[in-house]
């Protein structure tokens, strides 16, 4: 109880610098959905306790980890951490060392996994960085100061095995310093940040690629002939299911954020292009269907006016003659004209070149999916091109943020 007085004594007498670096053995996981990293690292802290020199032909003593239960040390923690653990296999993996002018190196491996907040508005072409703060518990500035002991550059080490990540590339870290002031006293604070950027291919086979396919599928009954109304119907409602289906599962590994990605940008302009495919078809078979209906109306009239040609041909006939045997004999013989395969002649407003209107042809390819063949892809085309300029020429890393001073 006396030496732990005096101990407190000592510390109270000044400020406390420990020096601390990380060396990194493994990174990853990196989890969307939790928002959250998983690190391997050996975590190492040094000071200077004026109570451990000492003299003697051993320049620095190399003790069991059990020795560290002895003095003193900083109550270092994890500011952002939702999960730690220290190893103790086969033993506790702690190395502890007393140099002779009282310096102390304490180092311990560690499995971190931390808080990282994610803005996914680029998704996937997003970059992100990810922080890592740790400091005292319960000593303030006041008492104990942590500082980076190779500087704000060499003070976190990557070797080139331990960033292979799958999804990501850890592009670099940057390293800050940073007061943290809450109720009970200002508080030093080690940040790292690790810039990761995410990688694209996956996102381009599984699901870009898909979707533009699926578009360009769906524009493909543009050239299918009007009158196969099923094939054009099975296509194009089959492109909106798929088109469905590809947009669900490209959400499953995204947290169920409230604003819309970049990805989820694309999917809505492709899905408006295959909707919008299936009602071109339909603007297609209303307006064939009415001019169906115009021409059997201008079918009918045609009739309807040959009959009364023809019948006031015949009355003018009969008048003429001078018995009504003689014009039964005429219209018998015009009858048997007929018959023979001589039509008579049509009346002059219904031959070639009058003005009444010609019947148009029901056949062919409609007017506007020959405008549809050209303007579709076209569109589709200008789209990609200023969405991937965009976001290829943006800067979608995010900067570092700074931690919150007041709590």
């Amino acid at each position: 109880m006396v030496c732990t007085v005096q101990m407190l004594i000592t510390i109270a007498g000044g400020v406390t610098e420990v020096k601390t670096d990380i060396f990194v053995t493994s990174f990853g996981p990196v989890s969307d959905v939790d928002r959250e990293y998983t690190m391997d690292m050996f975590f190492r802290q040094m000071w200077v306790d004026e109570r451990l020199k000492y003299e003697g032909p051993i320049e620095i003593l190399r003790l069991n980890n059990r020795m560290v239960d002895k003095i003193w040390t900083p109550d270092t923690f994890f500011r952002n951490s939702k999960k730690s653990i220290s190893h103790n296999m086969t033993t506790p993996n702690k190395l502890f060392r007393i140099m002779q002018n009282g310096t102390v190196l304490y180092t311990m491996r560690l499995t971190i996994s931390a808080e990282c907040p994610m803005r996914l508005m680029d998704f996937p072409m997003d970059g992100h960085a990810c922080p890592l703060r740790f400091g005292s518990y319960a000593y303030t500035s006041g008492e104990i100061v942590f500082t980076w002991k190779k500087g704000p550059i060499a003070s976190v080490d990557f070797p080139k095995e331990s960033i292979s990540l799958l999804q990501y590339d850890l592009v670099g870290q940057t390293l800050s310093s940073e007061i943290f002031k809450s109720n009970t006293g200002h508080y030093s604070v080690q940040v790292v940040h690790f810039h990761l950027q995410r990688k694209l291919g996956y996102y381009l086979i599984q699901t870009y690629i898909p979707l533009i396919m699926v578009v360009v599928l769906s524009q493909v009954s543009f050239w299918i002939n009007k009158e196969s109304v099923p094939a054009r119907t099975v296509a194009g409602i089959t492109t909106v299911l798929t088109m469905t289906t590809l947009s669900i599962s490209a959400r499953q590994s995204l947290p169920k954020v409230a604003y819309a990605t970049a990805m989820d940008w694309f999917i809505a302009v492709c899905f408006a292009f295959v909707a919008s495919a299936l009602v071109e078809f339909a603007a297609v078979n209303y307006f064939a269907t009415l001019q169906a209906n115009r021409l059997k109306k201008q079918k009918a009239r045609q009739d309807k006016l040959e009959v009364l040609a023809t019948g006031s041909d015949d009355d003018d006939t009969v008048s003429s003659d001078s018995s009504p045997q003689e014009g039964l004999k005429r219209r018998n013989h015009s009858v048997c004209r007929s018959e023979g395969g001589e039509a008579p002649p049509l009346p002059i407003f219904l031959q070639q070149g009058s003005a009444f209107p010609q019947i148009p042809q029901l056949a062919g390819t409609s007017p506007i999916d020959k405008y549809a063949r050209i303007l579709f892809p076209l569109a589709f085309g200008l789209f990609n091109l200023v969405y991937w300029y965009i976001y290829m020429a943006k800067d979608t890393m995010e900067g570092a943020s700074s931690i919150v001073l007041n709590t």
